[in-house]
């Protein structure tokens, strides 16, 4: 299932989220620019930038602690970024609406840094770099769970070689996210194998949403209306 948009619309111009895009795209390019003029100065880049479990757990450093922040302004490729960016345009800018600028700021931040410790107790030994904006988006779901559950959202749905646009409720796309995150947690630690992909971070941003949007957006309200599809 691949979302495209949703019906809810915003009170105010999504200033924040679409800063945070730009930054994610603008890193990226800078990354595309390191890798043409050479390869190995890009590994460097991610290593340095990048969370790497096994020197923030050997080598606790207010350098390494910083990478928690760093490594979600990293992607890996075009559809890493595609994906992330499409995520974070379509629930952010609803989420940021009812939190307000610098509150959706902190919160998008404190999921990321959350996220990028779950990847890391996950696996402390790992010596590869942990990079991607995915586990602060998460978090950006788990708390449009909790504001907007009943909103709908367009939804592109693969039947094999078939795809149609279906609208479904909110908490059943996001929820079905969830459980094919930790799903795939599971499959990972029980075979001892890794798909590339931080399982754990996107499980960890998720659960860090659903719980610090209480703090974030403690009165709540709905003053929006859902458009009618």
């Amino acid at each position: 299932m691949l979302p495209l948009r949703d019906n809810v619309p915003t009170r105010r111009f999504p200033i924040v989220t679409i800063v945070l895009i730009s930054i994610n795209v603008v890193v990226f390019l800078v990354e595309m620019l390191l890798d043409f003029v050479d390869p190995l100065t890009l590994n460097t880049f991610l290593y340095d930038f990048g969370v790497v479990p096994l020197e923030l757990t050997q080598q606790f450093s207010v350098y390494e602690v910083l990478t928690l922040f760093t490594s979600i302004f990293l992607h890996g490729g075009f559809m890493h970024i595609l994906g992330n960016m499409l995520y974070l345009w379509i629930f952010g800018n609803n989420v940021e609406d009812v939190m307000g600028r610098w509150q959706f700021v902190l919160f998008y931040l404190f999921c990321g840094v959350l996220a990028g410790l779950a990847q890391v107790l996950a696996g402390p030994g790992v010596e590869i770099p942990s990079i991607g904006a995915s586990g602060a988006i998460a978090g950006v779901l788990g708390a449009y769970v909790i504001l907007y559950p009943r909103a709908r959202v367009a939804t592109l749905v693969f039947l094999g070689f078939f795809a149609r646009v279906v609208y479904l409720p909110a908490l059943l796309v996001l929820v079905f996210w969830f459980l094919l995150q930790l799903l795939n947690g599971v499959l990972a630690v029980a075979t001892f194998q890794s798909s590339g992909v931080a399982w754990f971070a996107h499980i960890g941003g998720f659960v860090a949403g659903l719980a610090l949007v209480w703090l974030f957006a403690p009165r709540r309200k709905r003053p929006w209306t859902m458009a009618r599809w």
